[in-house]
């Protein structure tokens, strides 16, 4: 090396220059998210190269290895495993809120389970995945070269949705760190919809009005998160501190429970963990410190997740005091842990510290030059259209001399040139005509022409319009909003509560807080719940209408009784929260029962339900009592309440308080009532005794009850003849016995379908195998003597019969042609 190529420095200029050159390379290229799109260099390469590789969300999966290697080959000339982390996280539902990717194969757990390797995996993107790049071919971003000047790459996606506070967002750069929280996506569009509204005085929007929205973070993993913690002057609320500021900690606790074991023990039940909590770690973090004497009181530790949720037991040994061991856990394990919040983006390539109204106008800022570039690039294209269209229509107008024309030119480009000058047009429309088929020339394809030149000249007015007003712009975007909401908007999984961190437990302030629930199961065996004290507005759908509507209570658990005589446990607070029950889970996703097995009743039981019993009745007549403290508490697995016989079904579930009379009504119209005490109690899974003796034929039980002695008993056949009678008419029996006549039935091809109890002011709903539900008031039906015949009060189609009867709850909204609880 030549002397005059040495060119001396200073080297601490040199590395101070070189530093920041890296620095500043970690910070805009590899570890802070853009403000606009909430995605990293990476995460938008690798979802622009599945979106290149056409790997929509209803296309088939490829090989991870095949979208790695087209990342690395294309965009990112980084490590390949680097690459495939980044595209696993992307796709676990513990990690991200909304997963941008689907994957299929092992994609790793909660346990800290590492993903399969790349080679074994598959994905594509999910539909919210898609919804970061709608519009990417409209001109909607900006794009750059690749690494080898080769190829472009978008500089940010379109984003429609705001995934920066959806999904959040965490990263280490040089001298400064992120960590976003993910939130809830209906909540924070409607924190979106009302900036817009309020768009001309955004300076008058306050931290806490968009907290009136957005509650707080909402991790994928659920939990608790408090608003106040031990420590903040004054118990300042550290939600408000946290987003007015951009800084600040949150307390986050896992979701627990006790349950009560009986004979003074009883567990404490971990149903969801803090945010990016290893759950195999935590477990041996708490076999450790019982070990090491530290933690006292546990006898023993079962991790019982499976496909119903995560499920955690911490048995107690006897005497333990269950709130002193769960603050000892709280305190030395990972069942409680602080998130730091560090609202650090890029914003113009900058980092910079959001609040969270400053992340929310960046958004918006966003979507406004998307959507002006959309609609720019959208009226050049109607304009472009619109101008080869009239150039149709002149040539259509002159249409014998163009052809003439055409055929006297020597060639294309003196054929362009002639219809130039003969219609005086440009050379873009006159190769339009040249390029024109000849079935375009009839008479219906001018009509077709001349309709699409007035769409495309009303939609270029449209646009004009748009591109001429920022509101209307802004008015676009808030219905995308809406749109955006509407598909992915859920429920929020984790709680935000006032109360403290870090005081003392006490029975009355676990972490479930006690809230009244109600239970909806539908027709075709889907179940979630709603919150609330009052009943839920039911609006049924015709093809799923709520069969069983259950008053609960958050810490309760649900038992579901099958046909078969089985019986499956699912705890109120993991149901999916709900606004119609047509919204919820297969009981199967929830339950280890077997196909074929229909669920014939619901119940909510306290886990430490001690008084009180169960009367169970069948098709063929068999009823049983069980003491409620026989039945299990929360189990993994289904089991045997009662053994039936191979013919017979379970069909009633009743509890009772042990001095209740039953009252059974047979297809033949007889019915039985008896003292529960002539049932005596028997142990989970025997058999039951005669209830009722029926008749011959396909007679059986079509309504088991505890009896109302003020009550009136309505019968209805299947062909619609109904008739009311005073269930005090009815005389107490014997068990076992043939019972008496409860209605009059002229055919016997017409046996009772249903019967139900209630007031004279109640309404009943009847159903029908046709899906309809009727409503009908009881003091319209005739009333009279138990023996007497009845009357139609139903018109049904043809070859339609009546299948049920129930008195709905009075609080609920009853439709003129809706279905509803099943009440019987």
């Amino acid at each position: 090396m030549s002397a005059s190529a040495v060119v001396p420095v200073n080297i601490s200029t040199e590395m101070r220059e070189a530093y920041l050159d890296y620095a500043m390379s970690v910070i805009v290229a590899r570890a802070l998210p853009d403000a606009r799109d909430g995605l990293k260099p990476v995460h938008r390469r690798i979802l622009y190269a599945m979106y290149d590789m056409g790997l929509r969300s209803e296309s088939a999966y490829k090989k991870s290895a095949r979208i790695v290697g087209e990342v690395l080959g294309k965009y990112h000339p980084h490590g390949d495993v680097a690459v495939y982390e980044t595209l696993v996280r992307l796709a676990q539902d513990f990690s991200m809120r909304y997963p941008l990717i689907d994957g299929q194969g092992n994609f790793g757990s909660i346990d800290g389970d590492g993903a399969a390797a790349m080679r074994y995996t598959e994905a594509r993107m999910t539909q919210i995945g898609e919804e970061l790049l709608v519009d990417i071919d409209m001109n909607t971003v900006d794009f750059g070269e690749n690494f080898d000047g080769t190829l472009n790459e978008p500089l940010v996606l379109p984003a429609s949705i705001p995934n920066l506070l959806v999904n959040g967002a965490s990263g280490i750069a040089v001298g400064m760190s992120t960590n976003i929280p993910p939130h809830n996506m209906g909540e924070v569009c409607d924190a979106l919809h009302y900036m817009l509204q309020r768009w001309d005085s955004l300076d008058d929007v306050a931290v806490e009005d968009l907290l009136q929205f957005i509650k707080g973070p909402d991790f994928p993993t659920g939990g608790i998160v408090y608003r106040h913690v031990d420590g903040l002057e004054n118990g300042d609320d550290s939600l408000v501190s946290a987003y007015a500021t951009g800084r600040g900690k949150i307390t986050m606790r896992a979701k627990v429970h006790f349950e009560d074991m009986g004979r003074g023990k009883s567990r404490i039940i971990v149903s969801e963990l803090p945010y990016q909590v290893n759950k195999s770690a935590l477990i041996e973090r708490i076999a450790a410190l019982v070990r090491e004497g530290r933690l006292e009181g546990i006898a023993d530790l079962r991790d019982e997740s499976d496909r119903q949720g995560l499920r955690m037991s911490i048995e107690l040994q006897r005497g333990a005091e269950p709130t002193q061991v769960l603050q000892r856990l709280f305190k030395l394990t990972p069942l409680q842990e602080t998130f730091s919040i560090i609202m650090l983006a890029l914003v113009n390539n900058e980092p910079k510290l959001l609040t969270l109204k400053q992340a929310l106008k960046v958004y918006l800022d966003h979507r406004i030059v998307v959507v002006r570039r959309r609609s720019a690039h959208a009226l050049q294209q109607a304009r472009d259209r619109a101008h080869i269209l009239a150039g149709l229509l002149k040539a259509m107008d002159q249409l014998d001399l163009v052809i003439d024309t055409i055929r006297k030119s020597r060639n294309a480009e003196s054929a362009r040139n002639n219809l130039i000058r003969l219609l005086s047009i440009s050379e873009i429309q006159a190769q339009a005509i040249l390029d024109m088929q000849l079935r375009r020339l009839a008479a219906l394809e001018r009509r077709k022409i001349e309709d699409e030149y007035q769409e495309k000249m009303k939609l270029i007015d449209y646009l004009e319009g748009l591109l001429a007003d920022e509101r209307k712009l802004r008015d676009v975007i808030a219905e995308e909003l809406r749109t955006i909401k509407g598909a992915y908007g859920d429920q929020r999984r984790t709680i935000i509560t006032d109360e403290t961190a870090g005081r003392t437990i006490t029975v009355e302030s676990l972490t479930l807080p006690q809230e009244k629930t109600w239970v909806l199961f539908s027709t075709s065996g889907r179940i979630g719940r709603t919150i609330g004290g009052t009943i839920p507005e039911l609006h049924s759908a015709a093809d799923d209408p709520p069969r069983f509507v259950v008053e609960s209570d958050s810490s309760n658990i649900i038992y579901l009784f099958s046909s078969a005589g089985a019986c499956a446990t699912v705890l109120t607070h993991q149901l999916p929260q709900i606004e119609q029950a047509v919204d919820g889970t297969s009981f199967r996703d929830l339950t280890a029962f077997k196909n074929g097995e229909e669920i014939t009743a619901v119940l909510s039981l306290p886990s430490s339900a001690e008084t009180g019993l169960l009367c169970f009745a069948t098709m063929k007549g068999e009823v049983k009592r069980l003491a409620l403290s026989d039945l299990p508490g929360m189990m993994s697995h289904s089991f045997k309440v009662m053994d039936l016989e191979p013919d017979d079904r379970l069909n009633w579930v009743l509890p009772t308080t042990g001095e209740d009379e039953v009252f059974l009504v047979t297809a033949h119209g007889q019915a039985i009532r008896f003292k529960e005490n002539d049932v005596r109690p028997t142990t989970i899974g025997t058999g039951g005794m005669r209830g009722i003796k029926l008749g011959e034929g396909e007679d059986c039980v079509i309504s088991a009850q505890t009896a109302r002695p003020e009550a009136q008993l309505f019968t209805i056949t299947r062909s619609g003849v109904a008739k009311s009678s005073p269930v005090a008419d009815y005389p107490t029996q014997g068990r076992a016995g043939s019972g008496v006549v409860t209605m009059k039935l002229l055919n016997p091809g017409d046996p009772l379908a249903a019967a139900a109890q209630g007031g004279m002011d109640d309404t009943l709903l009847l159903l029908t195998d046709a899906g309809r539900a009727v409503a009908l008031k009881l003091s319209a039906v005739p009333n009279g003597r138990r023996d007497k015949r009845g009357d139609i009060v139903i018109a049904l189609g043809n070859h339609e019969k009546v299948t049920q009867a129930v008195v709905p709850l009075t609080e609920f909204v009853l439709p003129s042609e809706t279905a509803s609880e099943n009440a019987g």
